[in-house]
Formats: C-alpha cells, sequence, structure tokens
C-alpha cells in the first residue's frame, strides 16, 4: 500500500505540512516494499485549484492514503470518489506521522474542511 504524507521537507524527521495543496512536497511510503519516494508539489504556487491539482498528482502515483492536515472541497471530492482514504495528523515528524498511522491512531478525513481560496498575486 502507498501512503502519502504532505511534508515541508525532504526527510523523514521533516514536519507534516497541514496544507495539502500548498505543502512543499509529498512523501510516499510503500509499506510492502519499504520504498520511499519525495515529490514536489507541482501546485504549491498555482495562483488557484491547487487542492485539484495536487490530487490529480497523487492519483497518477496510485496512493491508497493520504495523510494531512485537513482537506479543502475540491480535494476532498477527489480524494473521495478516487477511494482513497484519508486521515488528519497534527504537524508533527513524519516518522511520527506513520507510526500513529500504523497504531491506528489517526481521526479520518469524513468531510473537507473549508475553501482556500489565494488571492491572485
Amino acid at each position: 500500500m502507498k501512503i502519502c504524507i504532505s511534508a515541508k521537507g525532504k526527510e523523514k524527521e521533516s514536519l507534516l505540512d497541514r496544507r495539502f495543496g500548498r505543502c512543499d512536497y509529498f512523501q510516499i511510503y510503500d509499506t510492502e516494499t519499504g520504498d520511499f519516494k519525495v515529490l514536489e508539489n507541482e501546485s504549491k504556487l498555482s495562483n488557484g485549484g491547487a487542492g485539484i491539482a495536487a490530487s490529480n498528482q497523487l492519483i497518477d502515483e496510485d496512493i491508497e492514503v493520504v495523510i494531512t492536515g485537513n482537506l479543502g472541497p475540491n480535494a476532498f471530492g477527489i480524494i473521495e470518489e478516487e477511494g482513497i482514504k484519508a486521515y488528519a495528523c497534527e504537524s508533527i515528524a513524519i516518522g511520527s506521522v506513520l507510526e500513529k498511522y500504523e497504531n491506528g491512531e489517526l481521526k479520518e478525513i469524513k468531510s473537507s474542511g473549508p475553501a482556500n481560496h489565494r488571492a491572485n498575486r
């Protein structure tokens, strides 16, 4: 299974980024192979639709679980439609996030957070 965590950095010691569409990186862990992959979030600087673009970027990676702070309405709709489970976590080290997930300590995200429309710059 592939687990994706929105992250502020590229290392396992980096903190979870509570922003999904605007996070800097996605850390992807394959629980079956032990492989670890880091993707730069291609949508982090977009003027709009960051959650949509981030969701689509992860769909291309065959993600089964997303762990983040919250999901806006558009990202939540896409993630839910694709059958990807989403879980909420505070901003702690990625290694600790994975431990909490494995121990069943994270709350499933069952509804979207508020829309976060970024002003055009």
